[in-house]
């Protein structure tokens, strides 16, 4: 998992979970109007979209689906040119080369970029940017994401609700690791 983009995190679903088996679960059944207008779809990905939307911050927090420290922000939509699925993910970035080139730019304010706490990467306090410039770089990845092992929507919020949803997150968290992993090997030191 240390080097995974993305993971499903089974074991901390397990153990908080409420009922003692799922805490996405749990979660899904509480909100199970996401998936209203969704139910037997001849296409796969609204139903997966709904799934991540409920399997992530800010609807799960923490998310059953967890991500890299670098990772800020990632959603799955279905394309509104052709319904396809599109994941767009935000990634902290060193600066681009072209600032790193020079401290010109600097001009003696003590530039910092993004601060850590315990290794994760977070927004500088509202006191610290009173004190201090900061600059943060983001990568902002938009990709497809192919759908071919993606399960069939259910017909109804049946009692496999949970494992179907389960199914498609497993999927997207592959087909997402295979894209964003490469990213983040060049970005680590």
């Amino acid at each position: 998992m240390a080097d995974d983009a993305f993971w499903v995190d089974g074991r901390f679903d397990r153990e908080h979970a409420r009922g003692g088996r799922s805490r996405y679960a749990e979660h899904m059944w509480e909100h199970i109007g996401e998936f209203e207008g969704i139910w037997g779809d001849i296409a796969p990905v609204a139903f997966a979209c709904a799934a991540w939307r409920l399997a992530t911050p800010p609807l799960a927090a923490p998310g059953f689906v967890r991500w890299h420290r670098r990772i800020l922000t990632a959603t799955c939509e279905p394309n509104a040119w052709d319904g396809s699925m599109t994941a767009r993910i935000s990634l902290v970035s060193p600066l681009p080369a072209e600032l790193t080139a020079s401290r010109a730019w600097w001009r003696d304010r003590g530039w910092q970029g993004w601060p850590k706490i315990f290794g994760q990467f977070v927004e500088p306090a509202a006191r610290d940017v009173t004190k201090i410039p900061y600059v943060r770089p983001v990568l902002l990845v938009d990709a497809p994401i192919p759908l071919d092992d993606l399960p069939a929507t259910p017909d109804g919020a049946t009692p496999t609700l949970p494992e179907t949803a389960t199914r498609a997150l497993t999927v997207v968290v592959r087909e997402l690791n295979t894209l964003i992993e490469p990213i983040l090997a060049q970005l680590e030191p």
